[in-house]
């Protein structure tokens, strides 16, 4: 089974990202765009993994703690490629998420994972293989409070590629009396 860890956001935000995605769309001559329902934010990429990998994972999310982190999407960017790009929506970089991603990560490569050395670059995927001649890359700033990552398959059904939690790890509320 294809793995990743995801944050999965909620009806508000994926409405807004849905508007960033169907503008591109309209303004496009051809791509892949992404489905509603796999709008989401990359944690980490774990690939095809098996029965044992799942649960180390699973081991390694537990061992994950983070608050709540406040996630602002606040640009639109490319990553170019030959015959079309990569249109993603780009989340504002803050110490929390940063961290959690890192320990995620840290943890998960104890755990035997090899994973993409690349510096993170928190962004939602709009779009693949995406021609547009012109494209407005402003926008106002949108998004919300997560407290929650998901253990995410990828999957083909009925020929849609269809992403499923299988395991959540919450986060931990302030406690307001600390």
């Amino acid at each position: 089974m294809r793995l990743f860890i995801a944050i999965n956001f909620s009806d508000e935000t994926l409405s807004a990202l849905l508007e960033l995605r169907n503008n591109l769309r309209g303004k496009s001559i051809r791509g892949n765009f992404s489905a509603p329902e796999n709008l989401h934010l990359t944690l980490a990429f774990l690939d095809e993994c098996d029965e044992k990998q799942f649960i180390a994972a699973k081991t390694a999310m537990e061992e994950v703690m983070f608050q709540p982190i406040k996630v602002e999407i606040n640009r639109i960017g490319l990553f170019k490629r030959g015959s079309g790009g990569i249109w993603w929506a780009g989340v504002r970089e803050n110490k929390p998420l940063m961290a959690l991603q890192r320990d995620l990560t840290n943890k998960l490569i104890t755990a035997g994972f090899k994973l993409d050395t690349r510096k993170y670059s928190p962004h939602i995927t709009l779009g693949r293989e995406v021609v547009t001649d012109e494209h407005e890359r402003a926008l106002t700033p949108f998004g919300e409070t997560i407290n929650a990552i998901d253990l995410m398959v990828s999957e083909r059904i009925g020929g849609k590629l269809t992403y499923t939690a299988l395991y959540t790890k919450l986060g931990h509320a302030q406690n307001p009396w600390a």
